[in-house]
């Protein structure tokens, strides 16, 4: 009788709510048709194991069954006395379902043991097993402990490890052997410094990460647009077109004509601010409007310094804008500094040089951090 009054309970609760009839439910196969959730698994989850009703639900409607309650308590038991919350254990179903009936013993606690002899935290643990819960399901002894050999040798300690993988835990899903090693004594045959590259595995492990065809193509491409070899921006330069497939590329090139840069503009723009071409179309509209709003810097500043596009419209461009403005009006300066300079200096600079002498006059218009 209990079994058949929860089940009606649960069928009610799903029912009436409206949050969850909005529930994103992986594998529906039509948007009218409405899941069915297996009371069981809900109960299991909501009520054992504090999911939320949505999350719960969701589970629920893609698991037929629960193999074993006892185990399944017991996995997760286990977790959330490792400082795995709800939310931790939410993620990690939505990715996989299945983990409900993971070998506790086998797969999951060999792989807490080789994260908790890192030294990280069971906090860090539970945060990068959630946001890459791919990791459950990699061989310990096959996958996870080479590679976290292949980073120590690279890194030179685990603490140097654990703070990468806490920014990336791609590194623990892809074969390192088949794209980052590769990549690596790739960039160092381009004349790219070990320091930088490891500087780029925690800045943009993506391009690290991908295939080596694809590296070394956008290596060629980057130096037909005049990226120099052991140059400091050779591995942005070809990270920026790593980033992009051939017809997204071809569409910025377009977007930077449309602008009024040269086909010779652009060259000695991506060669000197390579970053700048990874900014989208838009953002580089909003910043073209805005330097030219006032008159003040024509289009000539602007294709004369790209990494202008890089910059915060709310954060940069505004408020020195605003600054200058009020001390032209004043004729407190004979003349505003180069777009170049107007972007690139640190604010603690250009709170010295334009706001500390005329507080008076602007102080109230800039605030700059660390001053």
């Amino acid at each position: 009788m209990v079994p058949i009054l929860r089940r009606d309970f649960v069928n009610l609760l799903l029912r009436n709510s409206p949050r969850l009839c909005k529930s994103r439910v992986p594998f529906s196969t039509s948007l009218d048709k409405k899941p069915t959730i297996n009371p069981t698994v809900y109960d299991f989850l909501y009520h054992s194991h504090n999911f939320s009703p949505e999350a719960a639900a969701e589970a629920a409607s893609v698991i037929n069954r629960i193999k074993s309650r006892k185990t399944s308590d017991l996995l997760f038991s286990f977790l959330e006395k490792n400082d795995f919350s709800s939310s931790h254990l939410e993620r990690i179903v939505k990715y996989n379902p299945s983990f409900l009936s993971a070998d506790l013993e086998k797969s999951v606690k060999p792989k807490i043991k080789i994260f908790q002899e890192l030294g990280l935290s069971n906090n860090d643990i539970a945060d990068l097993l959630a946001g890459n819960a791919s990791i459950f399901y990699r061989s310990t002894d096959k996958s996870l402990i080479p590679a976290l050999s292949l980073l120590r040798g690279l890194l030179g300690s685990d603490a140097s490890v654990g703070k990468l993988l806490m920014k990336s835990g791609r590194f623990l899903i892809n074969d390192l052997e088949k794209c980052m090693v590769p990549n690596i004594e790739f960039l160092k045959s381009r004349g790219v410094p070990m320091e930088q590259i490891i500087a780029g595995m925690h800045s943009f492990s993506r391009f690290l990460l991908q295939k080596p065809e694809n590296v070394r193509r956008s290596a060629e491409r980057a130096e037909e647009f005049g990226a120099r070899a052991g140059s400091r921006l050779y591995i942005h330069a070809v990270r920026v077109i790593a980033s992009m497939s051939d017809e997204v590329w071809e569409r910025k090139l377009q977007a930077f004509r449309g602008l009024g840069f040269s086909d010779a503009d652009i060259v000695s723009g991506f060669s000197k601010y390579p970053p700048a071409f990874a900014v989208s179309v838009k953002k580089m509209e909003a910043v073209k409007s805005v330097v030219l709003s006032l008159g003040k810097y024509d289009m000539a500043s602007v294709v004369a310094y790209p990494l202008c596009f890089c910059c915060s419209i709310e954060n940069r461009f505004r408020p020195r804008m605003q600054v200058l403005a009020a001390l032209e009006d004043k004729m407190l300066i004979k003349k505003r500094p180069s777009l170049a300079t107007l972007c690139s200096i640190p604010d603690v600079y250009f709170y010295e040089r334009f706001v500390r002498p005329y507080l008076d006059e602007v102080g109230h218009l800039f605030v700059a951090k660390g001053v």
